[in-house]
C-alpha cells in the first residue's frame, strides 16, 4: 500500500477497492488531456471542492475558437498531500508533496504508476470519511 507521508490506508478501507480504483485511473493516464477530463469532470464529485486544479496553455487559435487549450498540468490536493502531474518531453511526470498550512515540507518526483497509486489511496481515504464521496466513487467504478 502507498505510504502518504507516514499514513497508511485507514482501517475501514479495502485494499481491493484501492487497487480497482488505481486500475480505473491507469486506463486514462496515457494522454494528460484525457486524464485531466477524467479528474476534473468524473472524479471532482468524489473530492472536496477545489481539490483538482487543471493548468492549461491556450494558443491564440484556442482563444479565438473558444477552446480551453491544452492541459499542461494537474494538481490534486488531498488533505496534507498534494499530487502534481506535468508533461516533461512528452511523458507524464508525477510529484508527491507533503504540505502543511500551505508550506511544502517535502517534495519528490515519482513515476506515473506510483502517482496513480497515491491518488487512488487518497481518493479511497476521502471516500472512507464521506458518504457523498463514497457514493460518487462507486458510480465512477460502476459498482
Amino acid at each position: 500500500m502507498v505510504d502518504m507521508g507516514g499514513e497508511m490506508e485507514p482501517a475501514g478501507s479495502s485494499s481491493m477497492d484501492v487497487e480497482l480504483l488505481a486500475a480505473a485511473l491507469r486506463q486514462d493516464s496515457a494522454d494528460l488531456d484525457v486524464y485531466a477530463k477524467v479528474l476534473s469532470v468524473n472524479l471532482v464529485e468524489s473530492l472536496p471542492q477545489g481539490a483538482v486544479q487543471v493548468e492549461r496553455k491556450r494558443s491564440m487559435s484556442d482563444r479565438m475558437a473558444g477552446r480551453e487549450g491544452t492541459v499542461t498540468g494537474l494538481d490534486v490536493a488531498l488533505g496534507d498531500v498534494r499530487l502534481g502531474l506535468r508533461m516533461d518531453r512528452g511523458r507524464p511526470v508525477g510529484e508527491i508533496c507533503k504540505e502543511v498550512r500551505g508550506v511544502v515540507l517535502s517534495r519528490r518526483q515519482v513515476g506515473i504508476d506510483e502517482w496513480i497509486a497515491a491518488l487512488a489511496q487518497g481518493i479511497a481515504d476521502t471516500a472512507a470519511s464521506s458518504a457523498r464521496a463514497r457514493e460518487a466513487l462507486q458510480r465512477y467504478l460502476g459498482a
